[in-house]
């Protein structure tokens, strides 16, 4: 068994059913239901947001739908937590890279020793700073 925290483009296409946006691998790791997958608060928050603004179509009739998708795939939300607080207070962030809701799901994954899956390559170079990550090809 493993542990896994979905970055908000992963866990959407997952949620919304886009598996054409997922590589083999990664969908060989969503596929295993004895692995543990978890959504942070910040990429909810984010497909909640995209939603509501009309960036993203879905399966949902509503931005409420969408929290009850995430959980009926069997994802568990998490939420921000004092030592998430304390590992994106010690990160060093690239100067190329200021996006502070990816910072806080990268700490999120430091913290919980979960192995992030993204498709932003962005996240690469945090693995110096105690970062697992897989990199989902689209």
């Amino acid at each position: 068994m493993e542990r896994y925290l979905l970055d908000t483009n992963v866990a959407l296409f997952a949620v919304s059913e886009q598996i054409k946006e997922i590589d083999r691998r990664v969908t060989k790791i969503v596929s295993n239901y004895e692995n543990l997958f978890y959504v942070s608060t910040v990429s909810v928050r984010e497909i909640i947001h995209l939603c509501k603004r009309g960036k993203i179509r879905g399966r949902w009739k509503t931005a409420e739908d969408i929290l009850p998708s995430i959980e009926a795939m069997g994802y568990e939300i998490l939420p921000v937590k004092r030592e998430h607080l304390v590992a994106y207070a010690r990160l060093e962030p690239l100067a190329s890279h200021n996006d502070p809701n990816d910072h806080m799901i990268i700490s999120q994954a430091i913290a919980e020793k979960l192995t992030l899956i993204s498709s932003d390559r962005k996240f690469e170079p945090y693995i110096k700073q105690k970062l697992k990550f897989i990199f989902n090809e689209r």
